[in-house]
Parts: C-alpha cells; structure tokens; sequence
C-alpha cells in the first residue's frame, strides 16, 4: 500500500483478513472507505472496520466512530456510538481518537453522552479487560 500498488495489497492482505488478521482487515476496510485500487464501497468498509473494531483493532475503532459520527453508508449519524467507538480507541491507543471525542461531544446532548458511556462500560470490559 505505501508504495500505491493497491490491487498487489489487496491480494497480499486478502487471505490474512479472510483469516482475521485484525490488521489486515482495518487496511481492506481503508481501501474501500477511500476507493484504493477498488470502487469506493461504504458498506464494505464499515464491515471490514468493524470486524478489525471488535478485535480491539483501535485504528478500526475509530474508522467506526467516523462513519458512525458522519452518517455515510448509514441511515443517519449516530453520535452515540460515534463517541462510544472513539472511546474505545483512544482506549486502545489511537491518539487521533481524542481530537475526534472532542469534536463529537460539541454536537451531543447530555442524555446522549450518558448513554454512550453506559455502552463503553459494556464494551470497554470484553475489549480491554485490563485497561
């Protein structure tokens, strides 16, 4: 991929991410969300993100948070989860994912936050049981 030789990634990182590599699916998920060496497809990229997101893959989680914060390939933005995703990353050590939870709780209710922290809690014990 940093050489721009996508469709060589893309048959590189296949098996691994069909195998669950967590890392190789966060980078099948960047191709389709930015339509490199394949057609721009949201919803494939929201479902490779979000199988790397629920293997703790932080990159992934606030791959998430975005499409969720946005709306893209969704019904609607869902700033819930969008907050909700953007926590776990920064969790799981995305430093981009702070920049990201300070943006979207500019545009959140209070009931809002509350409901997405009741969601981390849920999630934060299953994905990083000891953080």
């Amino acid at each position: 991929m940093e050489e721009g030789n996508f469709a060589k990634a893309m048959e590189e990182l296949w098996p691994a991410a069909r195998s669950g590599n967590a890392d190789a699916e966060e980078l099948i998920g960047v191709m389709y969300a930015m339509g490199l060496g394949v057609e721009r497809d949201d919803q494939r990229a929201f479902e490779w993100y979000l199988r790397s997101s629920l293997k703790g893959h932080p990159g992934a989680q606030s791959g998430i948070g975005w499409y969720y914060e946005v709306g893209r390939g969704l019904p609607a933005p869902d700033l819930v989860r969008a907050y909700m995703w953007y926590t776990l990353s920064a969790i799981g050590g995305d430093p981009d994912a702070a920049i990201s939870l300070e943006e979207v709780v500019k545009k959140m209710t209070q009931e809002e936050i509350d409901k997405a922290h009741v969601l981390v809690n849920d999630y934060k014990v299953w994905m990083y049981p000891f953080r």
